[in-house]
């Protein structure tokens, strides 16, 4: 192959070329917002923040006596806030190169440390957002009954069939991977067999990734936290919650206890409904903690879903009729690590990466965008020491879209 004169805009088609390679997980993300962030009005541009409605939803009537109803919709934002990049530099006896000796010794390990840190990224982020929770923590993903509680749980939530994904930890990948090698089904045997692959299980087009985060449990004593007598019925509206999908809900009993954002617990007598029938699951529904606090005796948490007892956005229904005070938090085991394996529909998540601008006075940069993916590649050049320097820019931004769409997912004891 001929020698190629590096150029900033041969080096970002490369490491867009490279980019495009190496999303793997990244790719299971909703990113139709990106071209929101590429529009102006009137000559400016839109900003680094844009809204995103969530959908209404109804109750149906029965009989013939018309039941209007309010058509409320809620909105979440995405926010393109994070600026990453690798920098490198070589020599000028370097700068003509094979592209593939470029791509081996700079891009493709630049690349892929980008993609990886965008992914552990997202992923740390999201799954403190996610508050379904199926499976044992703790227990390792080992076999397809395992695997199919996840599936069940996106079932009970009338999560859609189409287009869901799992992100599995190195440990669960391989102990649900030993499980398929027992199996009449060829392919798939062959599969997990030979090549270490999973591919679509029950529906769900499952990804290994090395980046799954692991989650620590705040410390707690062995007191029985409650619902704060004083506060009555903290059940709350979708018109109020609607924009957050939270709620702050106050609670006694936690005594020098920390709480972590990304705890799950239940409540006593709050069951999970199906959010299309509105009836009880059998499920105690699960709360996630969105912000981390130091308890002190009465104590005010941030929590996802927010508590809806009626109506077309309901998320509960309580065995007792009415929210009691005093009731049952149990907060599961403090300080164990978990790993976070994730089941989701693609809108779940949303991931924008845009284009960057190119500043003045950038003599030789270049950007390259396709299919939503977006690189700039700066050079500079130090004289001193006659050595070429090359930074490599990604700018984006993620959000968990609507949490309704996701579970986390371990194995069963």
């Amino acid at each position: 192959m001929a020698n190629t004169t590096l150029t900033a805009d041969v080096v970002a088609k490369e490491a867009l070329l490279m980019l495009e390679n190496e999303l793997g997980v990244l790719d299971t993300f909703h990113r139709a917002h990106e071209d929101e962030f590429k529009t102006e009005v009137n000559g400016f541009k839109k900003g680094s923040v844009i809204r995103i409605r969530r959908p209404a939803d109804f109750t149906v009537r029965s009989g013939a006596t018309m039941d209007l109803q309010d058509a409320i919709e809620g909105r979440t934002t995405l926010t393109v806030d994070t600026q990453i990049g690798v920098d490198f530099s070589f020599t000028s006896s370097d700068l003509t190169l094979s592209i593939t000796k470029l791509s081996e010794r700079f891009i493709k390990p630049a690349m892929s440390s980008i993609v990886n840190n965008m992914a552990k990224t997202c992923m740390e982020s999201f799954y403190q957002g996610v508050y379904n929770w199926a499976g044992t923590p703790g227990e390792t993903i080992n076999s397809f009954a395992d695997f199919a509680k996840g599936a069940e749980r996106l079932d009970l939530m009338a999560v859609p069939t189409d287009m869901r994904c799992a992100a599995l930890h190195p440990q669960d990948h391989w102990g649900l991977l030993g499980s398929q090698t027992a199996l009449y089904i060829t392919d798939a045997a062959k599969g997990a067999y030979r090549d270490g692959s999973l591919g679509r299980i029950g529906g769900v087009q499952t990804y290994m990734s090395q980046v799954m985060p692991t989650h620590t449990t705040g410390a707690r004593d062995d007191t029985t936290p409650i619902t704060a007598a004083a506060s009555g019925d903290q059940s709350v509206s979708y018109d109020t919650a609607k924009n957050t999908w939270s709620q702050d809900l106050v609670t006694t009993g936690f005594d020098a206890a920390t709480i972590t954002a990304g705890d799950v617990f239940t409540i006593a007598d709050l069951y999970m409904v199906n959010p299309k029938t509105k009836a009880s699951t059998g499920i105690l529904q699960q709360f996630v903690v969105l912000t981390a606090i130091t308890a002190d005796g009465t104590d005010t948490l941030s929590i996802s879903p927010p508590i809806i007892t009626s109506g077309p956005h309901q998320t509960v229904v309580l065995s007792t009729g009415t929210f009691a005070s005093n009731a049952l938090v149990n907060v599961g085991t403090a300080s164990t690590a978990y790993r976070q394996n994730m089941m989701y529909h693609k809108n779940a998540f949303g991931l924008a990466i845009v284009p960057m601008e190119l500043p003045p006075g950038a003599y030789g940069a270049a950007r390259q965008s396709y299919k939503g993916f977006s690189v700039r590649v700066i050079p500079v050049y130090d004289g001193v020491n006659d050595v070429s320097k090359w930074r490599l820019d990604l700018l984006y931004g993620k959000t968990v879209l609507d949490p309704r769409l996701a579970t986390r997912v371990s194995g069963t004891a």
